[in-house]
């Protein structure tokens, strides 16, 4: 069994890494190649071009990176073409992956898309594209399954592999005591991103935040996960060139641990603010496009939220500070507010799990089953059971 996969950034590979476990229990002798990270590539998987040459953020930046990206895609297209794949998986990435599932399947090899592209918030008629390029559709979320219902694409809703790992409780002292936090010391997080051009330009206003936070009260501390080592490299210039006063340490990796550790986070609009919300962390969301990129978006979308959490509340539980908007001004009055308010934190945390508890199903599982369905001679068919009982967007415990 030779699976193709291609994802283009860290939340993919972590994505990838359970959907393979999962896919070698069916296929004990199946083999991985195509794009991958470096988790994907530690359990076996052959990766012809290095995962970060994907990860580019915003409409605009891509036209920067575009000639190499058709490029690689080309040569996939061609490579596949002569050397036909049982499947090939597209995880996210749907500007890249898209365009090259629709060549592999007039090609008459079969397609998987996972992690739903946000055609349900802008840029709807993507559907029609969607629907020609894909066999089968994996949803993490129940309201993506049901637009794909709607428009009868093969779909299956599978969950989110972070609600599986992530207990309902969680209890932040043996984090807090990897940093060596003191019981009443606050702490907040900070992540401006996992991808260079997030972090370029995330990066040196959450350190002015921490500078205003740290003005108003000198004794909070600030952790900022690097997500890789290059990222680590360009956070730590940023500190060289500002030099701010606001107690900041720079951990290699550990996101998690450290999101666990914080009182409130500040962080990048991405999976994360799902991490954070499956933790039960007060947060705030932040992100920053080029101006064209944030005006062509505006006129395009359809919700009122870009965040995770508020997307599957249906509601604003945490604030969204984007654009102008995201100074340090604003941001750091956003992160005191939450460092004080207990009350807000536990409405918060009743809300989260609510939501915790509807995306927990065994999503590396169900997402290797819908593929060996897939993969047999019967048709797949759509796979939404009990997603009327799914409804996030209230709760009459939250």
């Amino acid at each position: 069994m030779r699976i193709a996969i291609v994802v283009g950034e860290t939340s993919g590979d972590m994505l990838g890494i359970g959907l393979m476990k999962a896919l070698k229990k069916q296929y004990p002798d199946a083999t991985f190649e195509g794009i991958g990270g470096p988790l994907m590539e530690a359990e076996g998987f052959k990766s012809f071009v290095p995962m970060e040459r994907l990860a580019v953020m915003g409409l605009v930046e891509i036209l920067g990176r575009l000639f190499e990206l058709l490029k690689v895609r080309k040569k996939l297209v061609k490579y596949w073409q002569q050397n036909p794949p049982d499947v090939f998986i597209g995880i996210d990435a749907p500007e890249f992956n898209t365009q090259l599932e629709y060549k592999l399947k007039t090609s008459g090899i079969k397609t998987v898309h996972y992690v739903s592209p946000s055609v349900w918030a802008w840029r709807s008629k993507r559907i029609h594209k969607i629907k020609k390029s894909v066999d089968l559709m994996l949803t993490l979320f129940p309201f993506e399954a049901k637009f794909y219902q709607e428009h009868d694409v093969p779909v299956s809703f599978v969950g989110h592999n972070l609600a599986d790992s992530i207990p309902f409780e969680n209890h932040a002292d043996d984090a807090r005591q990897v940093f060596n936090i003191e019981p009443n010391e606050k702490v907040v997080c900070l992540m401006p991103g996992s991808r260079g051009s997030e972090v370029e330009k995330l990066c040196p206003v959450f350190l002015q935040t921490a500078e205003r936070i740290a003005q108003h009260n000198p004794d909070v501390r600030f952790i900022l996960p690097a997500a890789n080592h290059v990222r680590k490299q360009q956070i730590e210039q940023f500190l060289e060139e500002m030099k701010p006063t606001a107690n900041i340490e720079v951990i290699d990796g550990h996101s998690k641990t450290c999101m666990q550790a914080a009182d409130v986070i500040l962080l990048a609009s991405g999976t994360a603010t799902l991490e954070g919300m499956l933790l039960k962390k007060p947060m705030v969301v932040s992100y920053i496009v080029a101006p064209l990129t944030y005006r062509i978006m505006r006129r395009l979308l359809k919700q009122d939220f870009i965040s995770l959490p508020n997307l599957l509340a249906g509601r604003e539980v945490v604030p969204e500070i984007l654009q102008e908007h995201a100074t340090a001004e604003n941001l750091a009055k956003a992160v005191n507010e939450r460092l004080e308010d207990e009350s807000l934190i536990h409405q918060l945390q009743e809300t989260f799990l609510f939501i915790h508890k509807q995306l927990k199903r065994g999503a590396n599982e169900q997402a290797a089953l819908a593929i060996v369905n897939l993969l047999k001679p019967t048709p797949v068919s759509n796979s939404l059971e009990s997603l009327s009982d799914l409804d996030t967007s209230r709760s009459d415990d939250a």
